[in-house]
């Protein structure tokens, strides 16, 4: 599941939504939703966050982590590390081999380490 399919979840769980009864109300097949709640699917169209934020009437800060969300969701991530050093392209190999056998607590740890390195390039 993606960060985006397990908001979306939530969601429909907090509002009682079947997802039969939002993907009719998004025009989207139910099979569609549950593929990107489950992550078999790619980032959805900035048209169909749109309509997911006015579906549950979210607005603000919480309609900008939903399309957030939705950018950083993708279950099949490409990173091209071409022009840049071979630490870099060590850290993608490395990651992209180990994903599976780091522990959530890790994880965790690491994308803060990484969100707080990027605010620091900026």
């Amino acid at each position: 599941m993606t960060p985006l399919g397990e908001r979306l979840r939530a969601l429909r769980d907090e509002r009682g939504v079947s997802q039969k009864e939002m993907a009719a109300a998004l025009g989207v097949s139910a099979a569609y939703l549950s593929a990107l709640e489950h992550g078999r699917r790619g980032t959805p169209t900035w048209a169909l966050i749109q309509k997911i934020i006015g579906y549950f009437n979210i607005i603000w800060d919480d309609a900008e982590d939903l399309q957030r969300l939705a950018e950083t969701s993708h279950p099949r991530v490409v990173i091209d590390t071409s022009g840049l050093s071979p630490a870099a392209t060590e850290l993608a190999n490395l990651l992209a081999r180990s994903i599976n056998r780091i522990s959530e607590e890790d994880i965790l740890s690491l994308t803060a380490q990484l969100k707080a390195a990027r605010g620091r390039r900026r």
